[in-house]
This record gives structure tokens, sequence and C-alpha cells, in this order.
């Protein structure tokens, strides 16, 4: 009579691991997926998340719903997707404030951001346009330096919210020039953009995707970037960096993260998907029409990028003095 041992029992499971692993990423998806934009629709992460959805769900088969879930700074729709099943099917698209900037604002969290999730892909970035309505008497950066300095106090600049990169550009701008503006954080970037086209805030800063159009049609008037290189989606515009203000070097940036245990295979599929669908040559040419790049990278870079993201951008918060409101 043969017995099975646990020395055999444990060789078997190793086996099965070997193979049955590999085949679960092969076969993923085989149901719909998720992804979850955690702010409202109309801002640079919305729009980029709809055409890779788009561009995904005809290569994978299956259906790509994208599903915005905004509040607290982004932390909602995270939280939902860190507590949500690992098998692949609940997806996050992120910004840098739910993953890298919001621990240095928040005392309590319903996540931890490193711990709770598995990086896929820095999928892409748009810079930030630093832009006032037409109402305001300033041409130029420097302009409105002055003039916010004759008004302390008067003036308000938008952002997508507490936390956000937008708002950590404005408190930058405040601390290197000594201004006295008012932050108005809103649930967003499409909330913030119709509220500075409606003259309701002074200025803003907001991903590109979300104020360029607005810019070109005469609503905003563009006066900086805030990516260390132009844009080629608005060549005409120059850069922070360019006028002096070095320290204003920050893009938005879009991240897709899986939860925290997702398969390995599956978070590496994930990635592929991700880069695959952004990068055709159609959809890459939409998307920089927007002033959005395309990065892509594999799971362990995006995850060596969040860890500096999150150094740098407490670094940042430190020095401008940014706090919640």
């Amino acid at each position: 009579m043969r017995y099975v041992t646990s020395a055999s029992i444990t060789l078997l499971s190793v086996i099965l691991t070997t193979v049955v692993q590999p085949s679960l990423a092969q076969s993923w998806p085989v149901k719909p997926v998720r992804i979850i934009v955690p702010f409202p629709p109309g801002g640079g992460l919305d729009l980029f998340a709809r055409l890779v959805a788009a561009q995904m769900q005809d290569r994978l088969g299956q259906q790509i719903i994208v599903e915005n879930r905004s509040g607290a700074s982004g932390m909602i729709g995270a939280e939902s997707v860190a507590k949500a099943a690992p098998d692949g099917y609940t997806v996050l698209f992120s910004t840098a404030a739910e993953i890298a900037i919001n621990q240095s604002l928040y005392r309590n969290m319903p996540y931890d951001p490193i711990r709770d999730f598995a990086p896929a892909s820095y999928a892409s970035h748009a810079a930030l346009l630093f832009s006032v309505h037409p109402s305001i008497p300033a041409l130029s950066v420097r302009q409105m330096i002055e003039l916010a300095k004759q008004k302390p106090g008067q003036l308000t600049y938008a952002s997508a919210g507490t936390g956000s990169v937008h708002q950590l550009a404005g408190e930058l701008l405040k601390t290197i020039a000594g201004l006295n503006i008012i932050h108005v954080p809103y649930k967003g970037a499409g909330p913030a953009v119709i509220d500075m086209v409606g003259g309701q805030v002074s200025m803003g800063f907001s991903a590109l995707p979300s104020s360029l159009p607005h810019a070109r049609s005469g609503k905003l008037r563009p006066l900086a970037v805030t990516s260390r290189k132009r844009s080629d989606a608005a060549p005409d515009i120059a850069t922070f960096v360019e006028l002096g203000f070095r320290q204003i070097d920050i893009v938005s940036w879009y991240g897709v993260l899986a939860p925290s245990r997702t398969s390995a295979d599956i978070v590496i599929r994930l990635s592929t998907e991700v880069n695959a669908a952004a990068s055709r040559p159609e959809i890459k040419a939409k998307l920089l029409q927007q002033g959005i790049d395309v990065i892509g990278t594999t799971p362990d870079e995006f995850g060596r990028f969040i860890q500096s993201e999150v150094a740098r951008y407490a670094n940042i918060i430190r020095e401008s003095g940014a706090k919640l409101e």
C-alpha cells in the first residue's frame, strides 16, 4: 500500500501552483472588468481611462466598465479597490493624490497606499496648465503675481481637490512668490474648470486635458505649464521652469493598480494590456492632442516610482506648508 507523505503533498502543491497560475493569467478576463476612476467625469484621468477601456475591450473581448467614484480627495474610489477581491476584476486608475500625497496630509487614511495595492503601470501623465479667467487683467505669470500682491486675500485659485497636485502647484507658487491667494478645492478637475470658465474663481491649475480646450477657445487665458519641458499639445505656452520658477516641475500622472495579493501574472497581464491599448497609434495621437503623454512601465518600475514620489511630495508639502482646509 502506497502512503501519501507530507513531502509528496508539498511537491504536488508546487507543481499545481506552477501549472495553474500561468493559466489563470492567460484566461483573464473571463467576465467584465471594472475600472474605478476616483474623480468625477471630465478630468484628464477620466478621459484617459475611457479611451484605454474601449481599446482593452476590443483586445480582450470582455466588457471594460469605467466607474467614477469620487470624494475625499480620491480616497473613496481608492478604498473601494483596496478592499475589492484580488482577482483582477476591479482595478484603480489613480493620480498621485490617492497613492503618493494624501498620507502626508491626512492623519488617518482608510487604506495603506503602499501595502494595499499592487502597482501595474505608470501609464501616462499630463502637465498642469496655469490659467486665469479673461476678466483678470494679467497677461503673464509676472503680471498675475503683481496683481495678486496688490490685492492680498482677494484672488482665488481652483484645484481638483485638497491634496491634489493642482493644489500643491498653487501652494508652491504662493510660497515662491510670497502670495496671499485663496485655495478653492473642488471634487475633481471637471467641476474646477467649469467654475474657472464661469469666473467664479480667478485662476487655477488643471491638467491640460481639462483646460486646454477652453484655453484654445479663449474662455481661459493660459499663462504657463508646470512640466519641465513644453507640452507638444501646447508648444506656445511657456513652462514655469523657463520663467524662473524651477521648483514648479510637476505633472499629473495616471497609474494603474490592482488590490494587493492579486496574482503577479494577472498584474503583469493588466500592465501589458493597458500599455498596449494606450500605445496604439490612433489612441496615442488622441491623447497627445489633449496633452497626455503615454509612458507605460512594468509593475516593478511603477512600484519604484511610487516610492520616490511619496518622498518627493512629502518634501514639497513640508516646504510649501500645504495643509488641509
